[in-house]
């Protein structure tokens, strides 16, 4: 018997566990429903972000990096100038907008350093995500996550102004000429699918050495991204123009900038919904007419 009577004690304990919570009984008999919290709406609290380092935004951007994507220098950074922690610049801006809509302070936010095409790498990550004008593609898709999309982009073509390339107005008139591009970039791609030159493309290992080529005639055209192209002949190369911009990338439908992350990274659900909210109240569109030019003057070749 007293078996019996402790078996049937813990099914009650069981039961009592398994209960709802949701209701309770007031003093009059009749059933109140208590408030409950639901997981959901507290999986994208800060306190409960799944962050690579607990309390802190770790963000990866290459070294160094360039205007109009950054820009302004922080004393006493070890990053060349312009340098990711001053805020300024499209992503600087972007970045710590985001972190803030994710529940960070600027102090909150810690820059590391990752080369370009190693972002889209495979393999585990040690920072949150990545910005660096990273085109999201099928393939790289393949090995990292990204966001949605934070920028529409385009790809250029910057050439000197006597070069024989500024009077382009086809993508057939580049096929004599003598192209270059950032390795892993889509303005590669773009190169090699879409223009297919004669010549084979160089291929350089950041933008500061194809600018270097482009100067010392090395090579007739390189193409960026059109708000580095913009930024490139008004401010770097003074005696270059923007040739052209181009709005289709081979296997790319909408070429959009977005940020990557490790291979099944929870944290990319409540970044999208972060970057959401920026696009809603106009944080995101604010900051593109801040730090990014106008392209309505620039030929569009396809």
């Amino acid at each position: 018997m007293r078996k019996f009577l402790i078996a049937v004690a813990v099914l009650a304990l069981a039961a009592a566990a398994c209960a709802p919570e949701d209701d309770e009984t007031g003093a009059d008999g009749t059933e109140t429903a208590t408030a409950t919290t639901s997981p959901a709406a507290d999986a994208c609290a800060p306190e409960t972000l799944p962050t690579f380092e607990e309390g802190q935004l770790t963000v990866a951007t290459s070294n160094p990096v360039f205007p109009p994507w950054f820009s302004g220098k922080v004393d006493g950074s070890d990053w060349k100038n312009p340098s990711p922690e001053s805020g300024e610049g499209f992503e600087g801006a972007f970045t710590y907008a985001l972190a803030e809509e994710l529940g960070f302070s600027e102090d909150q936010v810690v820059w590391v350093e990752e080369p370009f095409n190693r972002t889209y790498a495979p393999g585990a990550k040690e920072y949150d995500f990545s910005v660096q004008e990273i085109s999201i593609t099928p393939k790289r898709a393949e090995a990292v996550d990204f966001s949605i999309g934070y920028y529409d982009a385009n790809q250029a073509l910057i050439a000197l102004d006597d070069s024989p390339v500024v009077d382009a107005t086809s993508i057939e008139d580049l096929q004599d000429a003598r192209l270059g591009a950032q390795i892993g970039t889509t303005g590669l791609t773009f190169i090699e699918e879409a223009i297919q030159p004669e010549t084979e493309a160089q291929v350089f290992d950041d933008t500061s050495a194809a600018k270097a080529a482009l100067e010392n005639g090395q090579i007739d055209g390189i193409v960026v991204d059109l708000p580095t192209a913009f930024y490139i002949s008004a401010v770097e190369i003074p005696n270059s123009s923007v040739v052209a911009q181009f709005e289709n990338v081979p296997g790319i439908e909408g070429e959009q900038f977005g940020l990557t992350f490790e291979k099944g990274n929870p944290l990319v659900e409540c970044v999208d919904q972060a970057i959401e909210a920026l696009q809603s109240d106009g944080t995101l569109e604010a900051i593109q007419q801040e730090w990014l030019s106008d392209v309505v003057d620039v030929p569009v070749l396809g």
